[in-house]
């Protein structure tokens, strides 16, 4: 697997205890706002967060879920994070060190949560990713995913090649998306299992 190695994110996070600005930048609370407005359901059984940074993002989430598995690869992210949890009183959510492209949990997930994280990974190898996101989704599952438009150079990819990529994948259909100059946020669920709206579940249309 070919991904960014996790000492880039260690010097990162050595230079900056918040590297991308989350708690500062009114554009990272909107497209939290955005992201969790996405969300089809209000509440999850269990949800995975890879690459969850210092926990802005999964702070929102953990209300939403009966269990949380967030991730990162930065140690001083996971404490961050685990901090932030439990001044929040959070004790659904476990906080581990894992990264795209290690062997995933045992469990399957209900909600996969991908945000800014799939252009860390080389694009053949965000085939076998999305595989392993597939193989650990539920049947009513859904794969949330989050990126940035615009070049990195860092980075494998773009935001947009990256949701081309999901968007092409045999085991995942699209159900929802939002799209601004700056960010992609998609829904996708199962391909093998029939997607029903919020309205049709909620029994407001036939």
């Amino acid at each position: 697997m070919t991904r960014l190695p996790d000492d880039y994110f260690t010097r990162l996070y050595a230079r900056s205890s918040d590297p991308w600005s989350f708690e500062t930048r009114w554009y990272e609370s909107r497209k939290r706002a955005l992201t969790v407005a996405m969300l089809p359901r209000e509440r999850f059984r269990q949800a995975f967060e890879p690459g969850c940074s210092i926990g802005s993002l999964t702070e929102v989430l953990a209300p939403r879920c009966d269990r949380l598995v967030a991730t990162d690869v930065v140690e001083s992210a996971l404490e961050a994070t685990r901090a932030r949890l439990d001044r929040a009183g959070h004790t659904n959510t476990s906080v581990e060190r894992w990264a795209l492209g290690d062997p995933w949990p045992e469990a399957t997930f209900d909600l996969i949560v991908l945000s800014e994280v799939c252009y860390y990974v080389e694009p053949d190898d965000l085939e076998r990713v999305l595989d392993d996101a597939v193989a650990h989704l539920d049947a009513d599952g859904v794969v949330l995913a989050v990126h940035w438009r615009h070049p990195v150079a860092d980075y494998f990819t773009t935001g947009d090649e990256v949701h081309d990529t999901l968007r092409r994948h045999v085991g995942l259909t699209r159900t929802a998306r939002y799209e601004d100059e700056d960010v992609l946020i998609e829904t996708f669920g199962p391909a093998s299992a029939p997607h029903r709206s919020v309205a049709r579940r909620e029994g407001l249309v036939e």
